[in-house]
Protein backbone atom coordinates (compact mmCIF):
# COMPACT_ATOMS: atom_id res chain seq x y z
CA UNK A 1 0.00 0.00 0.00
CA UNK A 2 1.33 3.71 -0.80
CA UNK A 3 2.60 5.71 2.32
CA UNK A 4 -0.29 7.67 3.56
CA UNK A 5 2.33 10.56 4.94
CA UNK A 6 3.56 11.23 0.94
CA UNK A 7 4.91 13.97 0.45
CA UNK A 8 5.14 15.70 -3.11
CA UNK A 9 8.33 16.24 -4.36
CA UNK A 10 9.59 19.50 -5.44
CA UNK A 11 9.20 18.74 -9.26
CA UNK A 12 7.45 14.69 -10.33
CA UNK A 13 8.77 12.69 -12.59
CA UNK A 14 7.83 11.07 -15.50
CA UNK A 15 9.13 7.69 -13.95
CA UNK A 16 6.57 7.79 -11.00
CA UNK A 17 4.80 4.43 -10.88
CA UNK A 18 0.79 4.98 -11.63
CA UNK A 19 -0.57 1.38 -10.68
CA UNK A 20 -4.49 0.67 -10.96
CA UNK A 21 -5.99 -0.35 -13.75
CA UNK A 22 -5.07 2.02 -16.45
CA UNK A 23 -1.43 1.94 -15.45
CA UNK A 24 -0.75 0.38 -18.81
CA UNK A 25 -1.89 3.03 -20.98
CA UNK A 26 -1.87 6.13 -18.89
CA UNK A 27 1.44 8.75 -19.63
CA UNK A 28 2.24 11.46 -19.28
CA UNK A 29 2.97 12.50 -22.96
CA UNK A 30 0.22 12.95 -26.03
CA UNK A 31 0.34 12.24 -29.91
CA UNK A 32 0.10 8.85 -31.21
CA UNK A 33 2.12 5.23 -30.27
CA UNK A 34 1.30 3.76 -32.99
CA UNK A 35 0.81 3.82 -36.65
CA UNK A 36 -3.05 2.36 -37.14
CA UNK A 37 -5.40 3.81 -39.93
CA UNK A 38 -9.25 3.56 -38.91
CA UNK A 39 -11.77 1.56 -40.49
CA UNK A 40 -14.44 3.47 -42.20
CA UNK A 41 -18.25 3.03 -43.72
CA UNK A 42 -20.51 4.47 -46.41
CA UNK A 43 -22.11 7.18 -44.52
CA UNK A 44 -21.82 10.54 -43.60
CA UNK A 45 -20.99 9.80 -40.17
CA UNK A 46 -18.24 8.33 -38.92
CA UNK A 47 -18.29 7.40 -35.11
CA UNK A 48 -15.14 6.25 -33.46
CA UNK A 49 -16.10 5.59 -29.38
CA UNK A 50 -16.78 3.06 -26.84
CA UNK A 51 -20.18 2.66 -24.11
CA UNK A 52 -18.96 4.46 -21.61
CA UNK A 53 -21.60 7.38 -20.22
CA UNK A 54 -19.74 10.03 -23.06
CA UNK A 55 -19.68 7.46 -25.70
CA UNK A 56 -23.20 6.80 -24.85
CA UNK A 57 -24.24 10.50 -25.31
CA UNK A 58 -23.45 10.64 -29.07
CA UNK A 59 -24.77 7.57 -30.33
CA UNK A 60 -27.97 8.33 -28.25
CA UNK A 61 -27.92 11.39 -29.91
CA UNK A 62 -27.35 9.78 -33.19
CA UNK A 63 -30.69 7.08 -32.71
CA UNK A 64 -32.52 9.86 -31.63
CA UNK A 65 -32.36 11.61 -34.58
CA UNK A 66 -32.93 8.98 -37.14
CA UNK A 67 -36.24 8.31 -34.42
CA UNK A 68 -37.19 11.91 -35.49
CA UNK A 69 -37.11 11.05 -38.61
CA UNK A 70 -33.36 12.84 -40.17
CA UNK A 71 -32.73 10.22 -42.71
CA UNK A 72 -29.49 12.17 -43.47
CA UNK A 73 -28.23 11.31 -39.28
CA UNK A 74 -27.40 7.62 -40.68
CA UNK A 75 -23.90 6.54 -39.14
CA UNK A 76 -21.15 3.95 -38.95
CA UNK A 77 -20.13 3.16 -35.31
CA UNK A 78 -16.51 1.59 -34.73
CA UNK A 79 -15.65 0.32 -31.54
CA UNK A 80 -11.97 1.80 -29.74
CA UNK A 81 -11.16 0.12 -27.06
CA UNK A 82 -9.49 2.23 -24.61
CA UNK A 83 -7.96 -0.17 -22.33
CA UNK A 84 -6.32 -1.51 -25.25
CA UNK A 85 -4.74 1.81 -26.15
CA UNK A 86 -6.73 2.16 -29.68
CA UNK A 87 -7.11 5.81 -29.14
CA UNK A 88 -3.69 6.30 -29.40
CA UNK A 89 -3.66 4.85 -33.07
CA UNK A 90 -2.54 7.61 -35.51
CA UNK A 91 -5.89 7.82 -37.23
CA UNK A 92 -7.61 7.93 -34.07
CA UNK A 93 -5.12 11.05 -32.95
CA UNK A 94 -5.95 12.81 -36.56
CA UNK A 95 -9.35 12.80 -35.48
CA UNK A 96 -8.88 13.83 -31.23
CA UNK A 97 -5.51 14.94 -30.38
CA UNK A 98 -6.49 14.71 -26.94
CA UNK A 99 -6.95 10.83 -27.61
CA UNK A 100 -10.68 10.58 -25.57
CA UNK A 101 -13.50 8.90 -27.03
CA UNK A 102 -15.87 10.09 -28.63
CA UNK A 103 -14.73 11.46 -31.83
CA UNK A 104 -16.54 11.94 -34.69
CA UNK A 105 -15.54 12.56 -38.55
CA UNK A 106 -18.14 14.66 -40.65
CA UNK A 107 -17.93 14.24 -44.11
CA UNK A 108 -21.60 15.91 -44.93
CA UNK A 109 -20.03 19.23 -46.50
CA UNK A 110 -17.53 20.22 -48.83
CA UNK A 111 -14.84 19.50 -46.61
CA UNK A 112 -14.41 16.90 -43.91
CA UNK A 113 -14.94 18.19 -40.45
CA UNK A 114 -13.51 16.78 -36.81
CA UNK A 115 -15.20 16.89 -34.17
CA UNK A 116 -14.19 15.65 -30.56
CA UNK A 117 -15.34 16.53 -26.42
CA UNK A 118 -19.01 14.45 -26.39
CA UNK A 119 -20.42 18.18 -25.52
CA UNK A 120 -19.01 19.73 -29.12
CA UNK A 121 -20.15 16.44 -30.64
CA UNK A 122 -23.94 17.00 -29.14
CA UNK A 123 -23.64 20.49 -30.25
CA UNK A 124 -22.65 20.38 -33.34
CA UNK A 125 -25.38 17.25 -34.75
CA UNK A 126 -28.51 19.33 -32.95
CA UNK A 127 -27.70 22.48 -34.98
CA UNK A 128 -26.58 20.83 -37.87
CA UNK A 129 -30.16 19.10 -38.26
CA UNK A 130 -31.86 22.15 -36.20
CA UNK A 131 -32.98 18.97 -33.28
CA UNK A 132 -33.26 18.83 -29.54
CA UNK A 133 -31.81 22.12 -28.92
CA UNK A 134 -34.19 25.34 -29.19
CA UNK A 135 -33.72 28.59 -30.78
CA UNK A 136 -35.97 30.78 -28.64
CA UNK A 137 -35.04 32.50 -25.39
CA UNK A 138 -34.98 29.08 -23.96
CA UNK A 139 -31.92 27.85 -25.75
CA UNK A 140 -29.31 29.39 -23.21
CA UNK A 141 -30.80 27.64 -20.40
CA UNK A 142 -30.69 24.21 -22.05
CA UNK A 143 -26.77 24.92 -22.84
CA UNK A 144 -26.15 26.11 -19.42
CA UNK A 145 -26.74 22.50 -18.41
CA UNK A 146 -25.46 20.64 -21.65
CA UNK A 147 -22.13 22.27 -20.07
CA UNK A 148 -22.95 21.85 -16.14
CA UNK A 149 -23.00 18.57 -17.53
CA UNK A 150 -19.82 18.55 -19.29
CA UNK A 151 -18.04 20.17 -16.15
CA UNK A 152 -19.19 17.25 -13.71
CA UNK A 153 -18.20 14.17 -15.18
CA UNK A 154 -14.46 14.65 -14.53
CA UNK A 155 -15.63 14.68 -11.15
CA UNK A 156 -18.46 11.77 -11.12
CA UNK A 157 -15.85 9.72 -13.40
CA UNK A 158 -12.29 10.72 -13.00
CA UNK A 159 -12.47 11.69 -9.07
CA UNK A 160 -15.59 9.43 -7.45
CA UNK A 161 -15.37 6.10 -10.08
CA UNK A 162 -11.92 6.63 -9.82
CA UNK A 163 -11.02 6.01 -6.05
CA UNK A 164 -13.86 4.32 -4.98
CA UNK A 165 -14.09 1.61 -7.58
CA UNK A 166 -10.57 1.85 -9.77
CA UNK A 167 -7.55 3.09 -7.11
CA UNK A 168 -5.61 -0.26 -6.20
CA UNK A 169 -5.26 1.42 -2.63
CA UNK A 170 -8.67 2.89 -0.75
CA UNK A 171 -8.44 6.43 0.77
CA UNK A 172 -10.92 8.26 2.79
CA UNK A 173 -9.91 11.37 1.58
CA UNK A 174 -10.63 11.21 -2.09
CA UNK A 175 -13.77 9.12 -2.00
CA UNK A 176 -15.02 11.08 0.52
CA UNK A 177 -14.21 14.63 -1.64
CA UNK A 178 -15.76 12.66 -4.75
CA UNK A 179 -18.97 11.18 -2.69
CA UNK A 180 -19.88 14.74 -1.46
CA UNK A 181 -19.58 16.36 -5.10
CA UNK A 182 -21.46 13.70 -6.91
CA UNK A 183 -24.19 13.71 -4.46
CA UNK A 184 -24.22 17.46 -4.53
CA UNK A 185 -24.64 17.24 -8.46
CA UNK A 186 -27.55 14.85 -7.98
CA UNK A 187 -29.12 17.14 -5.60
CA UNK A 188 -28.58 19.94 -8.09
CA UNK A 189 -30.41 17.42 -10.64
CA UNK A 190 -33.42 16.26 -8.11
CA UNK A 191 -34.43 20.09 -7.15
CA UNK A 192 -34.16 21.06 -11.32
CA UNK A 193 -36.27 17.69 -12.11
CA UNK A 194 -38.65 18.35 -9.13
CA UNK A 195 -39.71 21.97 -11.23
CA UNK A 196 -39.30 20.28 -14.75
CA UNK A 197 -39.78 17.53 -16.61
CA UNK A 198 -36.41 17.14 -18.24
CA UNK A 199 -32.61 18.78 -17.27
CA UNK A 200 -33.15 22.03 -19.80
CA UNK A 201 -36.89 22.57 -19.35
CA UNK A 202 -40.42 21.41 -20.76
CA UNK A 203 -38.64 19.15 -23.77
CA UNK A 204 -36.34 16.68 -24.09
CA UNK A 205 -32.90 18.17 -25.49
CA UNK A 206 -29.55 17.99 -25.53
CA UNK A 207 -28.90 18.65 -21.79
CA UNK A 208 -30.95 15.66 -21.20
CA UNK A 209 -28.84 13.35 -23.55
CA UNK A 210 -25.67 14.15 -21.85
CA UNK A 211 -26.92 14.03 -18.62
CA UNK A 212 -28.59 10.49 -18.92
CA UNK A 213 -26.27 7.87 -19.43
CA UNK A 214 -23.86 9.51 -16.36
CA UNK A 215 -26.73 9.59 -13.60
CA UNK A 216 -28.59 6.86 -14.84
CA UNK A 217 -26.39 3.89 -14.16
CA UNK A 218 -26.35 5.31 -10.75
CA UNK A 219 -30.08 4.85 -10.30
CA UNK A 220 -29.98 1.37 -12.32
CA UNK A 221 -27.18 0.43 -9.84
CA UNK A 222 -24.90 -0.68 -13.03
CA UNK A 223 -21.97 1.58 -12.51
CA UNK A 224 -18.90 1.59 -9.83
CA UNK A 225 -19.86 -1.63 -7.73
CA UNK A 226 -22.10 -0.60 -5.00
CA UNK A 227 -22.01 2.66 -5.71
CA UNK A 228 -25.70 3.24 -5.69
CA UNK A 229 -25.78 1.88 -2.06
CA UNK A 230 -23.07 3.88 -1.11
CA UNK A 231 -24.15 7.10 -2.41
CA UNK A 232 -28.11 6.70 -0.81
CA UNK A 233 -29.20 7.38 -4.94
CA UNK A 234 -32.31 6.19 -4.19
CA UNK A 235 -33.23 9.43 -1.90
CA UNK A 236 -33.42 11.54 -5.18
CA UNK A 237 -36.60 10.65 -6.37
CA UNK A 238 -37.30 13.17 -9.02
CA UNK A 239 -34.14 11.88 -10.59
CA UNK A 240 -35.05 8.41 -10.63
CA UNK A 241 -38.40 9.35 -12.40
CA UNK A 242 -36.75 11.24 -15.09
CA UNK A 243 -33.75 8.55 -15.76
CA UNK A 244 -36.09 5.53 -15.89
CA UNK A 245 -38.98 8.07 -18.44
CA UNK A 246 -35.75 8.39 -20.60
CA UNK A 247 -34.59 5.03 -19.98
CA UNK A 248 -37.78 3.62 -21.98
CA UNK A 249 -36.98 5.84 -24.88
CA UNK A 250 -36.16 2.97 -27.98
CA UNK A 251 -33.30 5.22 -29.37
CA UNK A 252 -32.08 5.14 -26.18
CA UNK A 253 -32.63 1.54 -25.54
CA UNK A 254 -30.56 1.15 -29.40
CA UNK A 255 -28.47 3.95 -28.74
CA UNK A 256 -26.99 2.52 -24.79
CA UNK A 257 -25.71 -0.84 -26.84
CA UNK A 258 -24.16 0.83 -29.75
CA UNK A 259 -19.86 0.30 -28.93
CA UNK A 260 -20.74 -2.00 -26.12
CA UNK A 261 -17.81 -4.09 -25.58
CA UNK A 262 -18.55 -5.89 -22.49
CA UNK A 263 -21.51 -7.73 -20.79
CA UNK A 264 -23.74 -10.23 -22.78
CA UNK A 265 -23.07 -10.52 -26.47
CA UNK A 266 -27.04 -10.12 -27.51
CA UNK A 267 -26.71 -6.51 -25.30
CA UNK A 268 -23.50 -5.61 -27.68
CA UNK A 269 -23.03 -3.54 -30.80
CA UNK A 270 -19.64 -3.39 -31.81
CA UNK A 271 -19.97 -1.84 -35.20
CA UNK A 272 -22.90 -0.08 -35.96
CA UNK A 273 -23.82 0.89 -39.92
CA UNK A 274 -27.66 0.22 -40.29
CA UNK A 275 -30.71 -0.33 -38.31
CA UNK A 276 -30.57 -3.77 -39.35
CA UNK A 277 -27.96 -4.00 -36.70
CA UNK A 278 -29.79 -4.77 -33.79
CA UNK A 279 -32.06 -7.03 -34.92
CA UNK A 280 -31.68 -10.21 -32.13
CA UNK A 281 -29.99 -7.53 -29.87
CA UNK A 282 -31.97 -7.60 -26.32
CA UNK A 283 -32.55 -3.81 -25.98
Amino acid sequence: MSDPTYTPPEVWSADTVSGGKFANINRPTAGAREDKELPTGEHDFQLYSLATPNGVKVTVMFEELLEAGHAGAEYDAFTINIGEGEQFGSGFVDLNPNSKIPALLDRSGPEPVRVFESGAILLHLAEKFGAFLPTDHTRAEVLSWLFWQMGSGPNIGGGFGHFYAYAPEKYEYPINRYAMEVKRLFDVADQRLAKSEYIGGKDYTVADIAAWPWMAPFVEGTIYNEARKFLSIGEYEHVGRWAKQIAERPAVKRGRIVNKAWGDEDTQLLTRHSAADFEGKRL
